[in-house]
């Protein structure tokens, strides 16, 4: 790892992005999902489909980068005349994104082939399908029709035989129980119903990440997802998802 990510200097700008997200975690939860960025090793489950060998150049995108913990795993990653697009919604998490590309030595060649984009997932428009997307959005916060919506725009975005990676926290269902209302528990149990069915479909990984806060499990969409395998269709024989735990 480079002095970049390890120097004095970058340990100060964590911090100082780890402040960003818990301030707006205070004054908007249901945005950001969490009171802390995801950890490093969570990050490096989210981005394992673009260590995969490739002799060519891929679109990639990340959805909800927050203040940017994945983005950092994503950019090393990306070869040459890759491009990658980064959607959040967040007006503050947008600035310390584009600080981010505008900074990074990765970057210094070439630094438009990776866009930060001021919107909603399901409202963008770049003309262009992806061959890996990483979603960072707190699905659980949502309502389950808003889920729906987001995964059927992946499904959309995706170029067929594409890779989508996303995470759920671990034990908010009996939080959302003890300081939730009943109306808030039903909407969680309701999602979670939602993101157990796209699993059992499409879901070929599920690894618990303990040491994040709060722990997560990221999950790896099968390779079978993209356009014209929407649900209501049968996956191809062999490649129906996994369950994973909640």
């Amino acid at each position: 790892m480079d002095d970049w990510t390890t120097s004095p200097r970058a340990l100060t700008r964590r911090n100082a992005e780890g402040w960003t997200f818990f301030t707006e975690a205070v004054r908007d939860f249901r945005t950001t999902g969490a009171v802390a960025p995801s950890g490093r090793t969570l990050a490096r489950r989210l981005t394992d489909p673009l260590r995969a060998p490739t002799a060519r150049p891929l679109n990639v995108l990340e959805a909800g980068a927050g203040t940017g913990s994945v983005t950092r795993a994503v950019i090393p990653l990306l070869s040459r005349d890759s491009r990658l697009d980064i959607v959040e919604s967040n007006e503050r998490f947008v600035e310390r994104l584009r600080h981010l590309i505008s900074t990074h030595p990765d970057l210094a060649a070439d630094r438009e082939r990776v866009r930060v984009h001021h919107t909603l997932v399901e409202q963008l428009d770049t003309r262009r399908r992806y061959d890996v997307i990483v979603s960072g959005l707190p699905f659980t916060n949502f309502h389950p029709e808003q889920v729906e919506a987001i995964m059927d725009r992946y499904l959309d975005l995706l170029h067929p035989g594409g890779a989508l990676t996303y995470f759920t926290y671990l034990g908010t269902r009996r939080a959302r129980s003890l300081l939730g209302g009943r109306a808030d528990a039903s909407r969680h149990r309701a999602v979670e119903e939602v993101l157990a069915r796209r699993q059992r479909r499409y879901a070929t990984a599920c690894r618990t990440v303990w040491g994040n806060l709060p722990p997560g499990q990221g999950i790896a969409a099968a390779s079978t997802v993209g356009a014209g395998n929407r649900p209501g269709r049968a996956p191809p024989p062999g490649r129906s998802g996994k369950r994973c735990m909640t």
